[in-house]
């Protein structure tokens, strides 16, 4: 059983980094929003490239408020709770099958 205690370990530690991942970059799309950049930036279409298959879904369920976009907002806030119980809870159990 510890073999799935460390997998779980190990799962519980590459989704915190993901999540972390994708909140920073849905800041940064955040934040490209309120300027002009190059939309031929390399970094910038990254940004956008990653960004879009997580606000697209959102954007087009749940309509502008006042002409805000609230997807990244809304976005943050989901990976900020799978960060929180998701991740302890794997590794609880990882740490409940290692001992």
């Amino acid at each position: 059983m510890f073999l799935i205690g460390y997998f779980l370990q190990a799962l519980a530690g590459l989704l915190h980094v993901l999540l972390s991942a994708v909140i920073i970059i849905v800041i940064a799309r955040a934040v490209l929003s309120w300027v002009s950049p190059d939309p031929y930036n390399p970094i910038v279409r990254i940004i956008i490239q990653l960004s879009e298959p997580l606000l697209y879904p959102l954007r087009r369920r749940i309509p502008a408020f006042g002409g805000m976009d609230i997807s990244p907002m809304l976005v943050i806030l989901g990976a900020y709770f799978l960060d929180d119980f998701i991740v302890p809870s794997l590794q609880r159990i990882a740490l409940n099958l290692l001992v």
